[in-house]
């Protein structure tokens, strides 16, 4: 298993790289403390569940090279947030009642989209949703939770990453 590391002060341990990520506003939190809408990114372990692109941001259409499973991302795809709801943490589609993320961003964040195995097995309302590993921006300002990577970066981590791998997010 490789895991790979995203610490608070925006480094991202990839093998013998480092690599430069961002995480939450509002730092990183022990998973037991994690809320819904804190902006903090959870400390822990996470396994990669799967991975989700929007076809027409490749040069192909196609998947990027990964051995982990990939799912296209569709103009009516999103995540439900709303703890209230019984699809919270999980993938739903548009049109939705509840709160959601829309997956199809006009801001690109989630053209590539690495679904982490936080609070998902199965979710607790309130305890955080939406944790993934994806794009980030411009001067890699904090997600909400997240972990985000520039895109050439993200692609190198998806090219060497294999079923069974995990990201950590660490406390130092």
């Amino acid at each position: 298993m490789v895991k790979f590391v995203a610490h608070p002060d925006g480094r991202f341990d990839f093998g013998q790289r480092t690599l430069r990520c961002a995480l939450g506003r509002s730092g990183v939190t022990p998973a037991a403390e994690k809320r819904e809408g804190d902006g903090a990114s959870p400390v822990g372990v996470w396994a990669i569940r799967k991975v989700l692109y929007r076809p027409d941001q490749t040069a192909d259409g196609r998947a990027p090279q990964t051995a982990l499973p990939c799912e296209p991302i569709a103009r009516d795809d999103g995540w439900c947030d709303d703890p209230e709801h019984e699809a919270y943490n999980r993938p739903i589609k548009l049109p939705f009642t509840g709160s959601f993320e829309k997956m199809w961003r006009d801001d690109h964040l989630y053209d590539l989209v690495v679904v982490l195995a936080h609070n998902d097995d199965p979710p607790r309302p309130y305890h955080g949703s939406c944790i993934f590993m994806h794009l980030a921006k411009e001067g890699y300002s904090p997600t909400e939770g997240c972990v985000a990577l520039a895109r050439e970066d993200l692609e190198a981590v998806l090219a060497a990453a294999r079923p069974g791998d995990a990201v950590e997010i660490a406390a130092d």
